[in-house]
């Protein structure tokens, strides 16, 4: 199945392995916590024992492996920057 530009996937299976597509960029990683910039905003990983299997920014793919205890996710750095030092002071 083919994704259209922009789409992002996230697929998990047994909270042991995670497959994620629309992968921009990883910001930062160790064995506890995996941060990555998506189509659709930060996505922060955490789990114990975690492990980069695959990473292709070309075709924007990730798979993780280990054990995955939360997905969070919050709006794109990029958009934060966007905004105003007020509206930021004020949230």
């Amino acid at each position: 199945m083919e994704l259209k530009p922009e789409e992002h996937r996230v697929l998990m299976l047994n909270r042991e392995r995670l497959e994620i597509s629309g992968v921009r960029h990883v910001d930062s990683f160790d064995d506890k916590s995996i941060v990555l910039e998506t189509n659709l905003g930060v996505l922060h990983l955490r789990g114990e024992g975690l492990h980069i299997k695959q990473l292709s920014l070309e075709q924007e793919k990730l798979e993780v492996e280990g054990e995955i205890t939360s997905l969070e996710y919050s709006e794109s750095r990029a958009e934060k920057r966007g905004k105003g030092i007020l509206a930021r002071l004020l949230k």
